[in-house]
Parts: structure tokens; sequence; C-alpha cells
């Protein structure tokens, strides 16, 4: 049973490969509506645990648990239509189609329909109504019948949140959404990420420390796969053990 108001729970979380221990005893809490930042240096083990919460890996130890439900090695597609989407390091979208059709995948995936030519009209009227939506929110309706490869790589990365978005999910999970981007990118992407994730619970993975300041309810630190400390940002700014492993010992 999950405890009132979390959402996700990793409980002594460890993982390997081939012998080389990336993660060690990870436990961390993230609670509904939360938005919760998990930061550490390259290599510290962050994208790994991603992987294991949404089913990529499986831990070698431990236990993942989602609305109460052990999900500990379920595969992606099982944990997904539990409510948790994620995005990646690397953009993942379909660089041949267009914005309305990625995010239309997406959308017609979240309601296990497969596009075709003779499905009702109403039906399809419906689904590009949502898609439409979806594209409003993320500020790419007026690019909707452009091919994503011809998108800027900031608008490529705000296309990625909107196929997040399409599945509805109860967990959203964004691996470093801001990275490659310029200052005013940045701004843009934090300020749509705000905006789309009111009222839902999301994990990011963040370099930016000003990213993780304005977005973040929680900041947990991983360093050497493990989890040196948890808090408020302020918090995590005072912390020693954060200032000499992460922050460089700088005020």
């Amino acid at each position: 049973m999950a405890q009132d108001g979390v959402i996700l729970e990793a409980r002594e979380i460890y993982k390997d490969f081939k012998r080389v221990e990336v993660l060690r005893g990870i436990t961390l809490q993230v609670k509904r509506g939360e938005r919760h930042a998990i930061i550490g240096p390259n290599g510290a083990g962050k994208t790994t645990l991603f992987n294991i919460f949404t089913g990529r890996y499986k831990p070698s130890k431990g236990k993942i648990f989602f609305m109460g439900k052990d999900i500990t090695g379920m595969s992606p597609s099982r944990i997904g239509r539990l409510g948790m989407a994620r995005s990646f390091q690397i953009t993942n979208i379909f660089d041949g189609l267009s914005v309305f059709e990625n995010v239309r995948a997406a959308v017609l995936s979240k309601h296990g329909i497969r596009f075709n030519f003779w499905r009702k009209v109403d039906a399809m009227k419906a689904i590009s109504e949502e898609v439409e939506r979806i594209l409003a929110d993320i500020n790419l309706l007026h690019k909707r019948d452009v091919p994503a490869a011809e998108l800027a790589y900031g608008e490529q990365r705000a296309l990625e949140i909107g196929i997040v978005l399409a599945m509805d999910p109860v967990l959203m999970m964004l691996d470093e959404p801001t990275a490659g981007m310029s200052i005013e990118e940045t701004k843009e992407m934090v300020s749509l990420i705000e905006r789309v994730t009111k009222g839902k619970t999301l994990i990011i993975i963040e370099h930016d420390m000003e990213v993780v300041a304005t977005l973040a309810h929680t900041v947990t630190v991983i360093h050497y796969g493990e989890v040196i400390a948890c808090g408020s940002y302020d918090e995590i700014q005072r912390n020693e053990l954060v200032r000499e492993a992460y922050l460089g010992g700088e005020g």
C-alpha cells in the first residue's frame, strides 16, 4: 500500500550492468501533484533510474510502486497504460510525420485504436479536436502541417512534450527537456512546462539549476548512484554534501 499522497515510490533500488553498480539503494517518494527534480553529476544514475521507473530496465534489487501498485519489472506498455509517460534526453519524434500526425499517433494509441480512412467521421473529428487542443497548449497549432523534421530544436522538444501530454498521464517524466537550448528557448520551455503540468505530477531530470529552482517543489540529489539529499531547492543549496559533490562548493 502506498502512503497517503504518494504516487511513486522507489524502495532500495539497486542496478548493476556487467557487475558495475550504477544505483546503490535508491529510496525516494514522489507525492501526487508534486514537481520533483532529480539532479546529480553526469553518470550519477539519473536516467538509469528513469528507465527503471518506466520499465525499460528491471532493478537488480528493490521495488517500485506506482499509485500503490507494485510495478517492478512490468513492461513499459503496461506501465504506460497505468498512467506514466516520459520524454527522453534525445528528441524522440517521427521526423517524417507532420506535427499534427505525431500527436495524433499518440492520441490514437491512448484510445487503443488504429487510424484508418474508413473509421467513423465523428470519431475521427473528436480525435482531431483533441490533437488540436494539445497543439494549442504547446504553442504549435500554427505549425500543425509542418513536418516534424523542419521544426526548430526547441519546437521539437515542445512537440515531444505534446506527445507525452497526448497520453493524458497521471505522472509526467521529462528527461533534460532544456538540454541544448538557448537561454530564450529555455525560458519558453520552462513556461510551457509550468503551464501544462498544472494539476499533474512531474518528475524532471535537469542540469540547469535555474530551471530546477523555477519548476521544482522538491529536489533529490543523486551522487554515484546514491541519494545524498532531498528537500526544497533552498535546502539543497545549503546542504554541504551537495555543495561539495555537485555544486562545486559554490555559495
